[in-house]
């Protein structure tokens, strides 16, 4: 299953839109009943409107209604893995709670991590009751 994913989140990752920084990303996550959805990062010359691959592929299954995640693999090329950067994982918490992480590099670094270990406090509804 593991290797199912990061060959979906690298087939992604060829689509990516890198065209300023040359550094493309590709995600895929997987729903409790099997199905996959994928994203790459899409830049934009405003740096501030690009999207990582991570939201790209939490917010297509969202938009197709989809709930109840279980893992995600998340795909680079560089010389150490690439994890989730802080607002992926915000919204990642948000609606996936703890699921599995695969970081892959294509320079053959795999590792693995359940998101409460990328993102030990997170902010969520807890931290709004008063």
């Amino acid at each position: 299953m593991k290797r199912d994913l990061i060959a979906k989140a690298l087939e992604a990752r060829e689509n990516a839109l890198a065209q300023y920084s040359g550094f493309k990303v590709g995600a895929a996550i997987e729903t409790a009943d099997g199905r996959v959805y994928t994203g790459c990062n899409i830049e934009n010359v405003s740096y501030g409107l690009s999207i990582c691959a991570e939201r790209v592929a939490l917010w297509k299954a969202l938009s197709e209604g989809a709930q109840g995640f279980r893992e995600m693999a998340i795909v680079s090329s560089a010389d150490i893995l690439t994890s989730p950067c802080g607002a992926c994982r915000q919204l990642l918490w948000e609606y996936c709670g703890d699921i599995l992480v695969h970081l892959h590099s294509t320079k053959g670094l795999d590792k693995e991590h359940h998101l409460a270990e990328l993102f030990p406090f997170p902010f969520d509804s807890r931290s709004l009751k008063v």
